[in-house]
């Protein structure tokens, strides 16, 4: 029986990050000088988060973090 191989496994690791992505929104950025951010970590929820946050902030005093809901959307192709 022939395999349909018109997909790549390249394609479909992408396509399964993406999910991976949408299944953690809440995310910890390291805000750097010149408005340039950093995504440090994910998570499925914001209370996961907020507790990373504070080990975060216990090891590295000096850096800037924030909690942020990074609402995805895909993108349209036409």
């Amino acid at each position: 029986m022939p395999q349909n191989n018109e997909y790549s496994d390249f394609s479909l690791e992408i396509k399964a990050n993406a999910y991976k992505e949408r299944l953690n929104p809440w995310a910890i950025t390291r805000l750097l000088p010149d408005m340039q951010r950093v995504t440090v970590a994910r998570f499925r929820t914001r209370s996961d988060a907020e507790g990373h946050l504070q080990r975060l902030r216990q090891l590295i005093p000096d850096a800037s973090f924030k909690v942020v809901f990074d609402c995805q959307r895909e993108e349209v192709v036409i």
